[in-house]
């Protein structure tokens, strides 16, 4: 990496891995870069000097445990990338990481194309944030692979790629009445063909990830704001308080009002049932609301 006229990005490391590994992969990235690797489980805001340009989390077996710290982290410094360097590798896995919008996921051990790329992206990436405040615009930076030159871009590849198209569009207007078969026409498909292949792509069907959005939208208002339950059940984009309140409580396994208590007074909430058949009506329900 270029370092003639830039610090070299600080990374910081945190080990949760079950041998304690870490240092081993960390000496991969001296040369490059400046590492750290942090003493305690979670940001002390007690750090000196320049502020980390990655969080780097590595994983042997990733638990329970150590994700829920990639979440917490996540939420306490919002403003940091964050990446997964994991040895125990899985398509759910994979996907909920991606899910959890961390920056890059990678399985180990990588080649050192791999690594080389995830270096030249990580460079990209330092260059936007010290020049956030510049009026000269960047391109985005692509830190994903590329498809290999075995790999031919089938109809199949294709019509996933169209799909990708709309996904930020439904991350930005979750909250509003969404036109399923609109959506189907702008990707060039039938709106059978584009439920099934959502459903392929996001592991979730179009409605069940519209719930999943809303509800997560209205947990984090319960928990950071001081708004009515009434106007957060308007604010997720549900009609009908009655029908969040019973929504919410079929998702979260509580009442939104129980949900805002228990996380304002740290007694945990009870497990959330996710969407299975009890979520059924809600999801019925929905259909109905969105495809108006």
């Amino acid at each position: 990496m270029k370092s003639n006229s830039s610090p070299k990005p600080l990374l910081l490391w945190f080990d949760l891995t079950h041998d304690r590994s870490t240092e081993e992969l960390i000496a991969q990235f001296n040369d490059s870069c400046a590492c750290k690797l942090a003493k305690e489980p979670m940001l002390s805001g007690r750090e000196q000097g320049q502020p980390a340009d990655m969080i780097c989390m590595h994983f042997d077996r990733p638990d329970v445990l150590g994700l829920n710290l990639l979440l917490e982290l996540k939420r306490s410094a919002p403003s940091v990338p964050i990446t997964m360097f994991t040895v125990q590798h899985s398509e759910e896995l994979a996907v909920w990481a991606m899910r959890s919008r961390v920056w890059e996921y990678m399985v180990l051990p990588f080649s050192s194309a791999e690594k080389s790329r995830y270096l030249h992206a990580l460079e990209q990436l330092c260059e936007l944030r010290r020049n956030a405040n510049g009026h000269s615009r960047k391109p985005l930076v692509e830190h994903h692979p590329a498809l290999p030159d075995s790999i031919r871009l089938t109809a199949e590849h294709q019509r996933h790629r169209a799909l990708n198209k709309v996904l930020p569009y439904i991350d930005q207007h979750f909250r509003d009445n969404i036109d399923q078969k609109e959506l189907a026409q702008r990707c060039g498909m039938t709106a059978f063909r584009f439920s099934r292949l959502f459903k392929e792509v996001n592991g979730l069907g179009f409605m069940d990830y519209i719930l999943n959005k809303r509800m997560d939208f209205a947990k984090e208002l319960l928990e950071n704001s001081q708004m009515p339950i009434t106007s957060i059940g308007y604010e997720a984009g549900f009609k009908d308080p009655s029908y969040f309140a019973r929504a919410f409580k079929q998702f979260a396994g509580c009442t939104p009002s129980e949900y805002r208590q228990a996380r304002r007074s740290g007694v945990p909430v009870a497990a959330e049932p996710g969407l299975d058949d009890a979520l059924l009506e809600v999801v019925d329900s929905l259909i109905l609301e969105v495809g108006a």
